[in-house]
């Protein structure tokens, strides 16, 4: 198996000097093609700041990230924000739809930045939509769905491009519990289809879906294991 997440020695301070924090403190961790990997940590573990370092939404202080084989430590914001579009599907824990957009319209978004053309992007999103089952609910807005069918389209828009990774950040955070299980089973069959899924959670229960869990405490990976 590849790596596809390959983070070496990464360090994020802020406040550098007196008053400094290590939000990440000497991280190092990989990520293969085709895992299932959640990263578990309290409140101020600094599981926040090492989404933001694998999303690409952040650089670090010093160390290495290579993602997908290529070294994205220090690139510049619009380097990073290539990198987002092309790389990574993210499922947020607050949907983040267009109010006034339909699901189809919501899913196509993505598509639209890779210069995906109409008709290519409006097949891609609607078959999304179907994966996850939300084939009857194409045409409705968010506003006209419950919290989890409106997770579902976020899942359908995060996979709809086929990134190479999928980063769900507490993406049952906003659900209830019948709804957070079929969040969980939707994930669990795309990995079976060999998605890569980082989930980041601060629930042992909802980590438990994951092959494999990582847990941080204090900017350090205190803990890595498989299930299998």
């Amino acid at each position: 198996m590849d790596a596809l997440i390959d983070v070496r020695d990464l360090y994020k301070i802020y406040n550098p000097g007196e008053n400094e924090v290590h939000a990440l403190d000497g991280v190092s961790l990989s990520v293969q093609k085709g895992e299932f990997v959640a990263i578990i940590g309290h409140s101020g573990s600094g599981k926040s700041t090492l989404m933001n370092m694998l999303g690409c939404l952040d650089v670090p202080t010093s160390g290495t990230y290579i993602l997908n084989g290529r070294d994205v430590s220090s690139l510049s914001d619009n380097e990073l924000s290539e990198v987002r579009n092309d790389e990574i599907g993210f499922i947020f824990q607050g949907f983040n739809l267009i109010p006034n957009l339909t699901a189809v319209e919501n899913v196509e978004l993505p598509l639209i930045y890779r210069k995906v053309d109409k008709n290519t992007r409006r097949k891609l999103a609607e078959e999304a939509l179907e994966k996850v089952g939300l084939g009857e609910r194409m045409r409705h807005k968010p506003s006209e769905m419950s919290g989890g069918q409106q997770q579902r389209v976020a899942i359908a828009r995060a996979i709809a491009a086929a990134p190479p990774l999928i980063l769900a950040d507490e993406p049952t955070g906003n659900l209830d519990s019948k709804s957070t299980q079929d969040i969980m089973n939707i994930l669990d069959g795309l990995n079976e289809q060999g998605n890569t899924i980082v989930l980041i959670t601060h629930d042992d229960g909802i980590a438990a879906n994951a092959r494999r869990v990582v847990r941080i405490m204090d900017g350090k990976i205190v803990e890595d294991f498989c299930r299998d």
